[in-house]
């Protein structure tokens, strides 16, 4: 392939881990993708592991061969022809949807139920499925147009990697609209769950929070919340009730997965509350409730999935200026051959485990 700038080359071949069906992931060599006009082919510095795509290897929710990722951020390594808000060695982050715009949904903001928006528009090969996990990613020209951010130099790469995550948390959290002085359950505090304890803690609420793991409570409490606790050893319900006058939680936000935790989430709130699933992305999943806990006692319970483009200025700047400490969650850095520990700590954490980037031109040592 031809020079991507004054001192690099792209190769023709790179590494990247493929989903290849029956749960599993190889690292091997595949074809760098070749870009057309309009798009743009983006070295990958960095790419968080989330739990959406680890859901849709473990449950094979989509045909292989693909290569997930999608909390990307690197360098534009080319720009296709009729590019020019890029140019080769931008830092940038990237989004792998985007809406159109113009739709039914995306006139109601619901833009995640935009069709164009549930087309995936990166890609390192195969079917387009984000692509982070390889060396260098395919970015189309509908993402080009709207769905990059330019990463000012001196922020770090694998900080810059939160963009797509801040930004579903944002939109949940300008969704469920925290009041000052409200209580706020945030049941969860791994990497997501922190997100949100960052978040909710800027609109004034009161936070309280759940986490079976020790360090991630402290880490909770250094993010904003009043307290944390193991809801193995503790009554969570009692403990809200507690500090509510016997009321229960203003709003709950669901931010981990478990048999029944969504009930947890109805016996710890006030009648009339608002309860937001986050975590519940897979068909898979099953919540069961009373029907009176939610009419008879007027609660609403809501769902809220992937990024809004409104808001995606507003998540880049909370990353890049350092409002919100990201660095605080990152635990494991890994190069592309150790990709399987991080998927295996982000599915069993351990007292040391919490945000797992995968850095895919790192050599392994």
């Amino acid at each position: 392939m031809p020079t991507a700038g004054s001192n690099e080359t792209v190769p023709a071949v790179m590494r990247a881990a493929v989903y290849v069906g029956d749960s599993k992931v190889e690292v091997r060599e595949v074809a760098t993708p070749e870009i057309g006009a309009g798009e743009l082919l983006v070295r990958v510095e960095a790419c968080g592991i989330c739990h959406t795509d680890l859901k849709k290897i473990e449950y094979n929710l989509l045909p292989s061969p693909r290569i997930y990722g999608h909390e990307t951020s690197g360098v534009v390594a080319r720009a296709g022809a009729g590019v020019r808000e890029f140019r080769e060695g931008d830092h940038v982050a990237v989004f792998h949807h985007v809406p159109c715009l113009e739709c039914y949904y995306c006139r109601l903001r619901v833009y995640a139920q935009c069709q164009t928006y549930k087309r995936v528009g990166v890609t390192a090969g195969f079917e387009p499925a984000g692509g982070g996990f390889g060396q260098y990613v395919r970015v189309m020209d509908w993402i080009v147009k709207r769905g990059v951010e330019k990463i000012p130099r001196g922020v770090p790469f694998e900080h810059a990697a939160f963009v797509e995550p801040v930004n579903t948390c944002l939109k949940a959290v300008v969704q469920c609209d925290p009041q000052p002085g409200e209580v706020v359950f945030i049941a969860g505090q791994g990497p997501i769950g922190l997100l949100f304890t960052m978040l909710v803690r800027r609109t004034g609420a009161r936070i309280v929070a759940t986490d079976t793991i020790a360090c991630r409570r402290e880490l909770s409490l250094r993010c904003g919340a009043d307290r944390c606790w193991d809801p193995r050893s503790t009554d969570v319900v009692g403990e809200i009730r507690e500090l509510t006058e016997g009321r229960g939680a203003d709003l709950v936000i669901v931010a981990a997965s478990g048999k029944q935790i969504a009930a947890q989430a109805v016996d710890a709130s006030r009648p009339g509350s608002r309860i937001l699933l986050f975590a519940q992305t897979s068909d898979q999943e099953r919540v069961e409730f009373s029907g009176a806990s939610i009419c008879k006692e007027e609660r609403t319970i809501f769902g809220c999935y992937s990024a809004s483009v409104d808001l995606q200025r507003q998540s880049a700047e909370l990353v890049f200026s350092g409002q919100l400490p990201v660095q605080d969650l990152i635990s494991h850095r890994l190069p592309l051959e150790k990709i399987h520990l991080g998927f295996d700590l982000a599915l069993h954490p351990d007292e040391q485990s919490m945000k797992m980037i995968v850095q895919p031109q790192r050599k392994t040592q």
